[in-house]
């Protein structure tokens, strides 16, 4: 037997004044995605935007649905969005935001485990690992240059 460890790397960033002006865009549109969620259950409205290297930004929003689990992530939304609407895109950098009612998040909206498995495929499908943004409500957060770093245990078919 071997002890091990695992190291993960990011940068924290204090306002979305620090990020580059691509992704700052890519924030805002990941912030104006919050406002298409629905959330009646939770009041837990979630945004992601992504970039593809063709220039474009696909959005995507939570969906809630009553018969839980039925609904669907922001970040899935957007990321199965681009795979229909762009098959073949690279991906070159995925924001993920959100907001509630009444009081302003603090901490940044962390990717579900399936979200990150989803993520995960994507780099597969493109052979190439993309950048993914964490934005909390009040400006500060975390980007991370690859799922590995989110989700260093993924599924695989080998």
């Amino acid at each position: 037997m071997k002890k091990q460890e695992l190291k993960i790397s990011f940068v924290s960033f204090q306002s979305i004044g620090e990020l580059t002006k691509k992704d700052q865009k890519l924030v805002e549109k990941a912030i104006e995605a919050t406002k298409t969620a629905y959330a009646p259950y939770s009041d837990f409205y979630v945004g992601s935007a992504l970039r593809l290297a063709n220039g474009k930004i696909v959005i995507g929003s939570n969906q809630e649905n009553s018969a839980y689990p039925s609904g669907l992530c922001a970040e899935r939304v957007a990321l199965f969005q681009a795979g229909t609407l762009f098959p073949g895109v690279e991906i070159e950098a995925l924001v993920i935001t959100a907001r509630t009612k009444g009081k302003k998040l603090k901490a940044v909206a962390n990717p579900c485990g399936s979200c990150r498995q989803v993520m995960h495929e994507s780099t597969v499908r493109q052979n190439k690992p993309f950048k993914i943004i964490l934005v909390s409500e009040i400006g500060h957060g975390y980007v991370y240059d690859s799922i590995e770093s989110l989700l260093p245990f993924s599924f695989k078919f080998e």
